[in-house]
């Protein structure tokens, strides 16, 4: 842990030396998605990229972003959260929250909708970046390490952007007056960026992590050539190139690096499982605890609700029967909490991070399991069913890791529906998953259709994209909204 302060201190101070900078052409007057001039003295300057340290802030400034000026990947307005509550994860507690209830009830519209806004803001940081980086005439030694982490950090906020949002602007360079006349542009184009971006990034980047001064790292909290493959291996799993996802999941599975480890200490932040994490910043801890823990006792006195303790949500009845009898990962990543007053009244909560305490546990983006359920899903959709190296072989790691026996699946479609399965117990409330995965093998309308009305609302197929913010539309004429929406 003593590097990993160590790293904090050093690129967070850095950062100082150019936040007022990327306050500017971040967030003042830039409310709109791409009207974002560039003010005078921008981090676009030459002096921002005329050393390692210089470059080493503005890269670490995006992933600052990511966490703390976005909320996008860790809290009350990320995309695992809200997007938790609009499909099958998760149950209201407090219909009366205006910010939870149009989420769970599928009934969106664009005001409800913040990620549109905070991940082109933070992708302009990154056309920044790129651009710096690759003009500098600079003599940088790690300057392979930079581009690599912004062409990375470029390719995973459109991944969310593309998932969540179907055909979006492709923004590749900072020029606001032409970003700002940019319409749609096709999923398949936006994947084929997203593809190029990270295959230039694996050339780039180090096997080894690394931190802010460019050495090498125990700390998981910069991506690494191996978070560029995981990467990889998750967008060729949604263009369906069973292939090239086979690969990609290989490589990364076959690292030194990874291993699965307990249930108990997966989201710790040293866990081998980790590939790729964001981190808190001090004095921080990750979001997700407040959301559904804290400091919530095991049994609710008196009258009080887990709203008491401003927890809001609870598993849903169908993910928690979903586990089977056994299955450690009930144990160690749901907790639960029993009122007082009437004992049978027990409430189920998501328990994957338990801290409050800052560098305890990361924000997982990428973890070894999913490569494995990548894998195991390519090599079903290749026939690559039973036997060695094979998708049963693969989803049993999974179920080995979970205390429970093999799949019996051996048919085809059998072994598809049960890594689908393992998928929703293994992946539940991160990341966006479970929308993700509904959308990707086209189950999302008739599961939808169910769930929708036990929740208070209606389902059309339309709400499998979200909306994007009005004031978008008025700023550019040849932006159009989501189809369904007002």
């Amino acid at each position: 842990m003593k590097v990993y302060h160590k790293n904090i201190k050093h690129c967070f101070s850095h950062y100082l030396l150019f936040i007022g900078a990327f306050c500017l052409s971040l967030c003042a007057g830039c409310e709109k998605l791409l009207e974002l001039p560039l003010p005078t003295n921008s981090v676009t300057s030459d002096g921002a990229y005329a050393t390692d340290n210089a470059v080493s802030a503005v890269v670490t400034g995006i992933f600052y972003n990511m966490y703390v000026q976005s909320t996008t990947f860790s809290g009350a307005n990320s995309f695992g959260f809200q997007s938790a509550l609009y499909t099958d994860e998760l149950l209201n507690l407090a219909p009366g929250n205006t910010a939870i209830a149009p989420f769970y009830t599928d009934a969106i519209q664009s005001a409800n909708v913040s990620q549109w806004p905070a991940l082109y803001k933070i992708i302009f940081q990154t056309n920044i970046a790129v651009e710096g980086i690759n003009s500098t005439k600079a003599e940088l030694v790690y300057k392979n390490q930079w581009l690599g982490e912004a062409l990375f950090s470029r390719a995973y906020l459109y991944y969310y952007l593309v998932n969540f949002f179907g055909d979006v602007p492709l923004v590749l360079q900072s020029d606001f007056s032409e970003n700002n006349k940019l319409g749609r542009s096709p999923k398949a184009l936006v994947y084929q960026q997203i593809i190029a971006d990270l295959t230039q990034a694996q050339g780039l980047l180090s096997a080894d992590f690394k931190d802010g001064y460019g050495q090498t790292s125990t700390v998981r909290a910069r991506p690494n050539r191996q978070a560029a493959t995981a990467l990889l291996a998750r967008v060729y799993l949604e263009t369906g190139e069973w292939a090239n996802a086979e690969a990609q999941a290989s490589a990364v599975i076959a690292s030194s690096a990874f291993q699965m480890v307990s249930p108990a200490a997966s989201f710790l932040a040293g866990s081998a499982e980790t590939i790729w994490a964001l981190s808190p910043v001090t004095p921080g801890y990750v979001r997700e605890f407040s959301l559904y823990n804290n400091n919530m006792p095991a049994v609710l006195a008196g009258t009080n609700l887990p709203t008491s303790y401003s927890v809001s949500v609870t598993l849903s009845e169908s993910l928690r029967n979903s586990f089977e009898a056994g299955d450690s990962r009930l144990t160690n990543w749901v907790r639960t909490s029993s009122s007082a007053d009437n004992p049978s009244l027990v409430y189920y909560f998501p328990d994957k991070y338990k801290a409050n305490v800052f560098g305890t546990e990361f924000c997982v983006a990428f973890r070894l399991a999913e490569q494995y359920l990548i894998r195991s899903e390519a090599r079903a959709h290749q026939n690559k069913l039973t036997g060695a190296s094979s998708a049963a072989s693969d989803l049993n790691v999974v179920r080995t890791r979970a205390g429970l026996g093999s799949t019996p699946a051996v048919a085809q479609t059998d072994m598809l529906d049960a890594i689908a399965h393992e998928r929703r117990v293994e992946l539940f409330t991160e990341n966006g998953f479970r929308f993700i995965d509904l959308k990707r093998t086209g189950k999302i309308d008739e599961i939808m259709t169910i769930v929708a009305p036990l929740k208070g609302g209606t389902w059309a197929s339309f709400k499998s994209i979200w909306p994007i913010p009005a004031s978008d539309l008025t700023s550019n004429t040849n932006l159009t909204q989501a189809p369904g929406y007002q």
